[in-house]
């Protein structure tokens, strides 16, 4: 039967790739790599980097594949992101039928880690569910940008006693910081929905491009550093054509 390997490959720093991933990487036979347009090219680029630095086995090869854009949301954005999955899940089965030998093993590059925030898992899930074509799934973690937001501002994201919740920049819009955690950690925030929380006494500690050689990293009072934060997510967007950051919100100690 295939055998497909899910690999975390880190939040951006070739140096993030562990030894398991490294072995991993070197067990494929095809290596797939994900397109997702000009703009976005950078993402693609670090996968063919960690592929010429970390592969030696002379037998492995790339392909290299297009990935959708997802449509805006209409009529909601559940409903959006599953019409999205579903073609991702086509082009995928497509890949793994006719890339990958019957006993072949193929492997997806996955920035940061599987299983935090990313859905080639859930869209894996789907494939196998279509009965069209069989495979073996094995996950190797990676280092997650949350782990990389902590090492940049040299911190541990809880304090003692305390609890941390991990959501999102939609969900802070609509419910707030969470009364039921001295922290958050904000991902898939596009929209600085900080800037939308009473509490300008919260403690921000933001950082974009993780891991790479274009971090930026800000950290002080909401009230202070917003506005800041805000205009460099922009400014660095639109320089580069995308953006990935994320944020640590804490409470003020009692």
């Amino acid at each position: 039967m295939r055998k497909l390997l899910v690999i975390g490959i880190g939040a951006g720093n070739p140096d993030h790739m562990t030894v398991q991933a490294i072995a991993g990487l070197n067990r494929a036979d095809v290596l797939f790599i994900p397109d997702k347009g000009a703009k976005k090219n950078d993402l693609a680029e670090l996968r063919r980097q960690i592929c010429d630095r970390f592969v030696t086995n002379p037998k492995s090869r790339r392909v290299e594949f297009d990935v959708p854009v997802r449509a805006e949301p209409a009529p909601s954005y559940r409903s959006t992101v599953d019409d999205w999955h579903d073609a991702i899940a086509a082009i995928y089965e497509s890949l793994i039928r006719d890339e990958i030998a019957e006993d072949g093993c193929g492997a997806f590059l996955i920035w940061g880690d599987p299983s935090l925030y990313d859905s080639a898992l859930r869209i894996l899930e789907r494939v196998r569910l279509r009965g069209n074509v069989g495979f073996e799934l094995e996950v190797i973690p990676g280092i997650t940008a949350i782990q990389a937001l902590a090492a940049s501002h040299r911190t541990a994201l809880n304090r003692i006693g305390d609890s941390v919740l991990i959501t999102t920049g939609r969900r802070l819009t609509e419910e707030g910081m969470p009364d039921n955690a001295g922290a958050a950690v904000v991902l898939l925030d596009g929209k600085c929905a900080f800037n939308t929380l009473a509490d300008q006494d919260l403690f921000i500690q933001w950082g974009a491009y993780l891991g790479t050689p274009d971090e930026i990293i800000v950290s002080g009072r909401l009230g202070d550093v917003g506005a800041e934060i805000e205009k460099l997510r922009e400014e660095a967007r639109r320089e580069k054509g995308w953006i990935m950051d994320t944020y640590l919100l804490r409470k003020r100690e009692e």
